[in-house]
């Protein structure tokens, strides 16, 4: 039989990847074109510059489909994931209207107000691109989740007109939806000319970013959670259920039709956090790596690895690089500092500061759950790092799981198309044909003993010392 291939888009905060893989899930071939930094003309403002969401597609999919050794008539289908609560609005011919907004932009968090009369279409990154490659009008309903008047029961938009009031999004306004694992249409020659990628190729919906990471992570017992190292870092678990007014957690539409994605408060700025700190040490850093034949990120987890115990020697980093729209006065920190303190001492205590914040988020959701975790899933680029791997499993006290594909959004485009296009009849055959684990991480008992008495003792509690000042600074240098 044989050989077929499916392309997997995963555009993502900081980069889109594009990945061909054969149909068991090994990657063949894969291209990644780094975004351009982000457009800030003044505060609550973030926007992806130019034609950056479709440009950087255009380009990473040409590298993918260079380096592909196959056939490209082998080639059978593409599935689309990007990255979710950006908003973009386009002109009728469905070109941009203007810049996308980011996730981090404040215009997305509130109701779409219609300032430009070019506007014809509002619609998320996902509509965008699937416009652009297939010229149909159509978006993923897994992609709508946020200030859009969707029905989260029934994957459809809402039939109450008081709803689309609230959101001040005329239904004329918006795309024809798609449940995951449908078709949204076929590559158009202009953009088999821009992507490489073959005319007429079927488009299949997936969802958004973090639902299609948890599908191609493999995560479909509520007895797993995934921890997904992005620039946003989240924890999630499958459910059935679409429950409403939870307390620490919200439910987020999951790659596989009318199955749900719970997911824990986050860390905004998460994995960026630990780029900022790489960048800080410049030239000096990338030399010295260099030097032993390593990257960068090796060079700072073997240097931890060999110099730093648990708790940093009392360094401890808390993760508001980027504050919530209702605590503007947030800042990021790092306490603690003495003369024993280095640089593989603030690396630490970043990745110590990821895991302890989000153990406590991940139990908060637990328990309003009313459910028990006997293991984790870690994705994304921070998961290929041992340290970070062990130092999840200390923390949980559970063992943690990595896959052969760390970013496993794109591999989970692929599973919705496998599944889309027949080539298994379920979800759960994709999965166990498609998804492979890498290696898991046992806890070390004194480390995970450690860890719970400090983070219940000392670092859930930094918030309640050191916000009195932060809101007393923040109107210093904030106006």
């Amino acid at each position: 039989m044989k050989k077929r291939y499916i392309i997997g888009i995963d555009g993502g905060s900081q980069s889109t990847k594009v990945v061909i893989f054969d149909t068991h899930g090994k990657v063949v071939s894969e291209g990644t074109q780094p975004l351009k930094p982000m457009n800030l003309p003044q505060p609550g403002i973030v926007e992806h510059p130019d034609d950056d969401l479709w440009e950087s597609l255009c380009e990473a999919s040409k590298q993918a489909m260079e380096s592909f050794p196959g056939r490209k008539e082998d080639i059978i289908g593409v599935g689309l994931c990007t990255i979710r609560f950006v908003r973009c609005l386009l002109k009728k011919d469905g070109t941009l209207a203007s810049p996308a907004m980011s996730w981090m932009d404040g215009r997305v968090s509130k109701p779409y107000e219609h300032l430009d009369e070019q506007v014809s279409y509002v619609t998320t990154s996902s509509g965008y691109i699937t416009h652009r490659l297939t010229g149909q009008l159509h978006d993923s309903a897994g992609n709508y989740q946020g200030m859009w008047p969707i029905d989260t029961d029934t994957w459809d938009w809402s039939e109450d007109e008081a709803v689309f009031r609230t959101y001040q999004i005329p239904r004329e306004m918006l795309f024809d939806l798609k449940l995951p694992g449908n078709v949204l249409g076929q590559i158009t020659k202009e953009a088999a000319r821009e992507t490489g990628m073959p005319e007429q190729l079927p488009v299949i919906a997936t969802a958004n970013d973090k639902a299609v990471e948890a599908l191609g992570a493999g995560v479909l017992s509520e007895s797993t959670a995934l921890i997904s190292l992005g620039t946003y870092i989240a924890g999630m678990i499958t459910g059935h259920e679409n429950p409403k007014e939870t307390n620490h957690f919200w439910t987020n539409f999951a790659a596989i039709p009318n199955e749900y994605l719970y997911e824990s408060e986050g860390i905004r700025r998460g994995m960026w956090t630990v780029s900022w700190f790489k960048e800080l040490l410049g030239d000096e850093l990338s030399k010295k790596a260099a030097s032993l034949h390593l990257s960068p990120e090796e060079f700072l987890n073997n240097e931890a690895v060999e110099k730093v115990p648990a708790g940093s020697d009392g360094l401890m980093t808390v993760l508001d690089w980027l504050s919530p729209a209702d605590e503007p006065y947030k800042k990021g920190m790092m306490l603690g500092f003495d003369g024993r303190h280095t640089r593989a001492h603030i690396y630490h205590s970043i990745l110590e500061g990821i895991a302890l914040t989000m153990k406590t988020n991940v139990d908060n959701m637990i328990q309003e759950l009313d459910t028990e975790l006997d293991q984790i899933v870690v994705s994304g680029g921070g998961a290929k790092g041992d340290l970070m791997m062990q130092l999840f499993a200390d923390v949980f006290g559970l063992p943690a799981m990595r896959n052969k594909v760390k970013g496993s959004a794109s591999l989970g485009a692929a599973i919705n198309t496998a599944v889309a296009l027949e080539i298994y009849p379920s979800y759960h055959e994709a999965i166990e044909e498609m998804v492979d684990v890498d290696d898991t991480f046992s806890p070390h008992p004194e480390n995970h003993e450690f860890y719970t008495k400090m983070n219940e003792e000392v670092y859930q509690q930094i918030s309640n010392h050191t916000d009195g000042i932060l809101k007393k600074a923040h109107s210093f240098f904030n106006g």
